[in-house]
């Protein structure tokens, strides 16, 4: 388990994000807060010439944010993560360093010889400029509900195709594909244009490489979806099907050739830096893959054909992911809490991801992550205590009487809603668990009304989904009291 006092740096923990040099909080003070002064007068005329001083500053401020449409008012600022370095790995206790070098030198070399296919794909095609694959909003187009003989026909067996064809090197799949169109062509990229939309000068998303990003994610479900997609193309068509097993192994090869030496999974392999290096469980993505390898292993339905060795392989990487998962849950004084959305690949430290997404507990993630634990056929004492301790979380962190909607004018608001509830925030502040918020200039709030407002529409601040797994929860428990 993660347990917050392991911070080296205070300034994560504890209600403490890293503060601005300098930092204006326009909040009145109460009658009780207010202190009582006893000046002489000539104290009193140098206070008085501060205080105009200090008027004109904030003015100077206030004018400054009415311009730019940022609020003033601030708790600190979102850290940069850090990616998995030699320098890093130096730096760790002497018997874990062999296998993290070799997991670095694997994911290098895997990243050359990626970018060198395209490079020679290229060359003999005479193409000078990179074309870029249309895109998709995630992993739509790849139906994943359809009748079990649908899997068999024209229409599945073509995006089977499409699905090989962009297949990378290394054995994964990019993000937001749109894989029902056409067949990938030689020298074109195997990433559709996923750079950010909204650039800034310090943007946390923006790629070393602009013509590779994302090459090989878990990211929006991807690599996870084109290979349960796979494996129900090849229990519908039979025999002919080598080429689509071919890809279904080298994906699941992908799986574990990326997962990390601690059992988690960086959200971009081979590793692209910064906080694409994190294990990952924003938008769900190390649980697809464990969710994945579940199936695999315990040869469920339309994984039933998979080879014998392969299924041993998946329940080993599986258990990996589990104790990965239950080593995460982060403790505070003691006491188990949730999870955070990305952690530092070496330390288990709750690390940051995009300028807004902060090292914080994660509401709707755990709440995934809870469920899945409950899904568990057999859970041990450390599954159970995990559960209970996530759910109480929950009801200490749950906001009743409250909606965020759409304010005419103002954009998404947080307001009063009598019998409204309940709400749980994006994310929370570990240690103390007030809500906290983000911007894309990576300053941290905790009211979700100082955010600029293309932040405040942009983005889900509140979710109501944890409620699900409460309901879940008070069923399991029946089986497994604490």
């Amino acid at each position: 388990m993660f347990k917050s006092g392991l911070f080296s740096e205070p300034n994560l923990v504890g209600g403490a994000f890293p503060r601005p040099e300098r930092l204006i909080r326009n909040r009145p003070l109460t009658a009780t807060q207010a202190p009582v002064l006893n000046l002489s007068a000539g104290t009193f005329s140098a206070v008085v010439s501060l205080v105009k001083r200090v008027k004109s500053v904030l003015w100077c401020v206030f004018c400054f944010s009415a311009a730019t449409g940022s609020p003033a008012a601030s708790i600190g600022t979102n850290p940069p993560a850090l990616s998995l370095t030699t320098k890093r790995i130096a730096a760790l206790p002497e018997e874990q360093r062999a296998d993290w070098r070799a997991y670095l030198r694997r994911s290098t070399r895997q990243l050359a010889s990626d970018k060198n296919f395209l490079r020679t794909e290229e060359q003999k095609a005479g193409i000078t400029n990179l074309t870029i694959p249309p895109s998709a909003n995630s992993v739509r187009g790849l139906a994943l509900d359809k009748p079990a003989d649908w899997y068999g026909q024209a229409a599945a067996c073509h995006i089977a195709d499409i699905i090989v064809s962009f297949q990378t090197p290394a054995g994964g799949w990019s993000k937001n594909l749109n894989l029902t169109r056409s067949a990938r062509v030689p020298g074109e990229s195997f990433a559709p244009d996923n750079l950010p939309r909204r650039s800034s000068k310090v943007d946390y998303d923006e790629p070393s490489d602009t013509n590779w990003d994302y090459v090989g994610t878990f990211d929006n479900d991807a690599t996870t979806t084109e290979l349960r997609f796979l494996a129900k193309v090849i229990a519908a068509v039979g025999t002919n099907n080598a080429s689509y097993r071919a890809a279904l192994q080298r994906g699941l090869d992908y799986i574990f050739a990326a997962q990390y030496p601690n059992g988690g999974w960086p959200q971009v392999w081979p590793l692209q830096g910064g906080y694409h290096d994190g294990i990952t469980y924003n938008d769900d993505a190390v649980l697809n893959v464990v969710e994945l390898l579940r199936d695999v292993a315990g040869g469920t339905n339309e994984f039933a054909f998979v080879p014998a060795k392969t299924r041993a392989q998946a329940a080993t990487s599986l258990k990996r992911g589990l104790d990965c998962v239950l080593a995460t849950q982060v403790v505070v004084d003691g006491h188990r809490t949730a999870w955070c959305q990305q952690y530092d690949a070496l330390t288990l430290r709750p690390a940051s991801a995009r300028n807004y997404e902060m090292p914080a507990l994660a509401s709707s993630e755990s709440a995934d992550l809870m469920s899945f634990l409950m899904q568990l056929p057999d859970p041990d004492a450390n599954v159970v205590a995990a559960v209970h301790a996530a759910a109480t979380w929950f009801e200490q962190t749950k906001i009743m009487n409250k909606s965020y909607r759409f304010v005419r004018g103002r954009g998404r608001q947080l307001a009063d809603a009598p019998g409204n509830g309940p709400l749980w925030a994006r994310y929370y502040e570990i240690g103390t668990n007030r809500p906290v918020f983000g911007d894309r200039d990576r300053s941290i709030h905790d009211d979700v009304n100082e955010i600029s407002q293309e932040r405040r529409n942009g983005y889900a601040w509140f979710r109501d989904s944890p409620e699900g797994s409460l309901e879940q929860y008070a069923l399991w428990r029946r089986s497994h009291p604490p």
